[in-house]
């Protein structure tokens, strides 16, 4: 891999790593993603206050290039050296074989020529003045994304930001569960790693089952990077439900005291 093409990765995932949320560590993790194109995905750290709950950065750029559909990533860079474990999951995710060619860096083996990093993925959806009804229809619009080999089980969420995009997520698995992401929190990661924290509204789909709710995990972290944000819960045929996440998960953990 030239130096050159290294080097911009690595500053591609630093400047990244300044969209981190992290009140409890103070450490900010960035990583990206770099697609056959020269196109690219971030990610960044996103702590909770349930410390389980951590969003690497890795998971989340590997979450937004699933959800844009693009399994053709050609190399990764993070912000921390990148541990075998995580190029494990990457490798078990896109199904490559990778080269761990230095500490902070992954390539796909066959890959090179890499491109060069060129232009970052632009996820956002342009529908302005949407009402309840129709944020319902989109989330279940972004659910058909959704990489669900293990349960089969698609969800979509949408969040609109301040200034009238929305942000997509939908549920990304990985044969160990534990290491994947629900649509809500694809939703909130992305977000952060583009920089929006500024949100109206939030709307969540289960087109397989029109009376799901978010899930615990994902209460507990709308608690913490949405709190009092109205939530639309799709209910099919019916009517959308209208709640948030303070009504989701009432008294739930706010962790001042361990915020670094």
């Amino acid at each position: 891999m030239p130096d050159a093409a290294l080097d911009a990765l690595l500053d591609l995932a630093a400047e990244a790593a300044r969209n981190a949320y992290v009140p409890y560590t103070r450490r900010p993790e960035g990583a990206v993603l770099l697609l056959s194109d020269g196109s690219w995905a971030p990610g960044v750290r996103i702590e909770n206050a349930a410390f389980p709950l951590l969003i690497a950065p890795l998971t989340a750029a590997a979450a937004l290039a699933r959800l844009q559909g693009r399994t053709d990533v050609a190399a990764a860079a993070q912000t921390r050296p990148i541990s075998e474990a995580e190029c494990d999951v990457l490798a078990s995710d896109f199904g490559i074989v990778w080269e761990h060619i230095a500490p902070h860096a992954l390539v796909a083996s066959g890959a090179r020529p890499l491109p060069s990093p060129s232009r970052r993925l632009d996820p956002f959806l342009a529908a302005p003045d949407l009402d309840d009804e129709a944020a319902a229809a989109l989330a279940a619009q972004v659910a058909r994304r959704a990489y669900v080999p293990e349960s089969g089980f698609p969800v979509g969420c949408v969040i609109e930001t301040a200034d009238g995009r929305w942000v997509p997520g939908c549920n990304v698995e990985h044969t160990d569960w534990t290491r994947g992401l629900c649509a809500e929190r694809v939703a909130l990661a992305l977000a952060r790693a583009y920089g929006a924290t500024d949100f109206r509204r939030i709307a969540v789909s289960c087109p397989l089952d029109p009376s799901g709710t978010p899930c615990g995990a994902c209460r507990q972290v709308l608690a913490e990077l949405a709190p009092g944000i109205p939530v639309v819960l799709d209910r099919g045929a019916y009517p959308p439900e209208v709640t948030t996440a303070d009504q989701l998960l009432p008294g739930a953990f706010r962790g001042d005291r361990l915020r670094a």
